[in-house]
């Protein structure tokens, strides 16, 4: 234990220490648990998006298959590099329970029919539907992604959380609960034995005035002369 002051003051600091630590403490805790409340809830969405995602993928794949047996491999090549296009995204950030997350402001992916850059009327039906499904996956793929990245945010600030917690529990507050029950205990100490040294000072201050009022004091069994004596 380090050198501590055993004195009132230090006591009464220790004493204030210990409250603000314990209210930092709940504070903690309860950020943790509303953390740990968003990052399920989250979740939940990740994993319905997930779902999503992997249907979408399915009737992407299927649409795929169809095209390139109805309208053969080369036209659909052929029709999506002339609808390749860039589908720009903002990234921004909003606070999430005091944590920074990441917000993708997405404008919508799926394309009307004309939009998409090829000839309607030499292209197959199918590759309408190929070009449609593969928009709609796209935009599960970015909502996705912006639940996966706020999950990972949530889940940092979680564990940091937690350390604190325990730095909290296991460390500061014990080690002030320790050295205030120190200071107390030497106080206590200090105190008693001031007391202890207070009544014995007053018991030879008391002894001390006894015996000098009785040297001071007549003798009372002092033997006084009798005048009468003398005439016998």
């Amino acid at each position: 234990m380090k050198k501590i002051s055993v004195t009132r003051m230090e006591l009464l600091a220790h004493k204030e220490q210990i409250n603000l630590a314990t209210q930092g403490r709940e504070l903690l805790e309860q950020k943790r648990t509303a953390l740990m409340n968003e990052f399920m809830r989250i979740a939940y969405t990740v994993l319905e998006h997930s779902d999503a995602l992997d249907q979408a993928a399915n009737r992407a794949h299927r649409a795929l298959a169809r095209a390139e047996s109805t309208a053969g491999t080369e036209a659909v090549r052929s029709a999506a590099l002339v609808s390749r296009t860039e589908f720009p995204l903002q990234v921004t950030t909003t606070n999430v329970m005091g944590v920074k997350v990441p917000h993708i402001e997405q404008q919508r992916m799926t394309r009307p029919m004309l939009g998409r850059g090829y000839s309607i009327v030499n292209t197959s039906l199918t590759i309408d539907e190929v070009a449609s499904a593969f928009e709609q996956e796209i935009e599960l793929i970015i909502q996705l992604a912006e639940s996966e990245l706020r999950l990972k945010r949530l889940a940092a600030e979680i564990k940091r959380t937690s350390r604190r917690l325990n730095a909290l529990d296991h460390l500061l507050i014990p080690r002030l609960e320790s050295e205030r029950d120190f200071i107390q205990m030497a106080l206590d100490e200090r105190e008693r034995s001031d007391h202890f040294r207070l009544k014995l000072m007053k018991r030879l201050l008391e002894s001390k005035r006894t015996h000098e009022e009785l040297r001071t004091s007549p003798n009372p069994d002092a033997v006084k002369p009798n005048a009468g004596l003398s005439n016998g």
